[in-house]
């Protein structure tokens, strides 16, 4: 019996990579019903045989590894059960709630909460299993990642795809340093030939927008409820150099000192196209020098006389901007109207993020959730959209009251704002 006659192709690759490459994560991410735990499965057993053999060369008797999951019921239910029935074992737990197998004491962590920290927390393993690893809190994958001290060891986790800025895909995934020993592979559930057709063909119908991406394309995509579902980073990055030249720049200000500041510069032409180019993100620092400080900096390198369109909310800081000559206006406050003046720009491919410019708008995007409840975006991880919000809606809005009241000055229609909270 050969190989191809156990694993899918993708799997098999998994395991040439496990058995030829040097590594410290061992990543699986993908489709569901794709393979990844059925192989993760057979690499644990592969890894704790291979940890009960350095243990041995170093003369240790007690030698510990972690299985974790999400509860106890998940590492039973995909890990354990799973085992029991593939390979026939008998898997019971000692009076600690510990596994046994090929000698070596498998510690089970449970990683849906920090109480998760208590059953690792001062052990040294010889590696771990993460299934679901997506769904486990950042803290105590980092404390899985700690514990695993022994000279080479493995850490091999499988899960499915979760939002482009989770952190086991930013600072793992994505991780592309080579002194990290990460190896990555991407599941599609066509990658499972063994699957029934009618039943891919059946799950693929029942699935659209972003469960089709996650559960049949194994995608890191946006969740649904998010603000702006349409930004699309793979097609909305540009590079610096390829921003056009004669842009009008315009700047939005959203403040804060225990929660972030944020000021975010976009560059617009003259075919209705934004760009955004620069932003300055921070906390627990005073406008007057700090933000008016960032601010001067701002201005001298996109425009002295930039309007800056700052949150209401705080008009003393506005007054401060001004005397300090910065150009600064009353932000339009319409949450609604603004998101959707913002909204539209993204789903015509209008809006671009320059490259590296603005990691704190990228990071916030994709968390920038609507309320069930309330039907507004949740007051989360929006300093930076506020920002931008401002910096684009702000003068949409102008443009459209000057169209209506030709012959009110400007002066009057931010007045107007002002007093109306808008």
């Amino acid at each position: 019996m050969s190989l191809a006659d156990v694993f899918t192709p993708k799997q098999q690759e998994v395991i040439h990579s496990y058995l030829n490459k040097d590594f410290k994560y061992l990543i699986l991410a993908g489709a569901v019903r794709s393979g990844k735990t059925y192989i993760d499965n057979f690499l644990f057993l592969m890894d704790l045989k291979r940890a009960k053999q350095r243990a041995i060369a170093k003369g240790d008797k007690h030698p510990q590894y972690i299985l974790a999951g999400y509860s106890s019921g998940t590492i039973y239910n995909n890990v354990i059960s799973s085992l029991e029935k593939q390979f026939g074992f008998d898997m019971k737990t000692d009076r600690h709630g510990h596994y046994n197998l090929f000698g070596i004491d498998i510690v089970p962590a449970f990683t849906g909460s920090t109480r998760g920290l208590g059953a690792i927390r001062g052990m040294t393993s010889y590696g771990a299993y993460v299934n679901e690893a997506s769904l486990a809190v950042e803290e105590v994958f980092q404390e899985i990642v700690n514990r695993c001290s022994e000279d080479h060891s493995h850490i091999i986790a499988d899960t499915n795809p979760d939002n482009p800025q989770h952190w086991l895909k930013t600072k793992f995934i994505d991780n592309k340093d080579p002194k990290a020993r990460t190896i990555y592979y991407h599941f599609t559930i066509d990658d499972n030939p063994t699957l029934a057709p009618d039943y891919v063909e059946s799950l693929k119908a029942s699935k659209s927008g972003m469960f089709f991406e996650r559960d049949i394309l194994g995608l890191w995509v946006t969740g649904e409820g998010v603000v702006y579902s349409d930004f699309d980073k793979s097609t909305m990055m540009i590079d610096r150099k390829a921003l056009p030249n004669n842009l009008t720049y315009t700047a939005g200000v959203d403040w804060g000192y225990d929660h972030p500041t944020a000021i975010e510069i976009i560059g617009h032409d003259d075919k209705g196209n934004y760009y955004l180019v620069d932003e300055a993100y921070g906390q627990f620092e005073q406008v007057d020098p700090h933000w008016i400080a960032v601010a001067q900096k701002f201005r001298k390198k996109y425009g002295l006389n930039m309007p800056f369109y700052a949150d209401t909310a705080r008009t003393e800081h506005i007054a401060n901007f001004k005397e300090h000559h910065i150009n600064t206006k009353y932000g339009y406050k319409n949450v609604l109207d603004g998101i959707e003046q913002v909204a539209k720009i993204i789903k015509q491919h209008k809006f671009y993020v320059v490259e590296g410019a603005a990691p704190n708008f990228i990071n916030e995007i994709y968390q920038y959730v609507w309320d069930e409840k309330t039907g507004a975006p949740v007051k989360e991880h929006d300093h930076a959209q506020d920002a931008v919000r401002y910096c684009i809606a702000t003068p949409l809005y102008l443009e459209e009251q000057k169209k209506k009241y030709p012959k009110t000055p400007r002066k009057k229609i931010l007045a107007g704002m002002k007093r109306f909270g808008i």
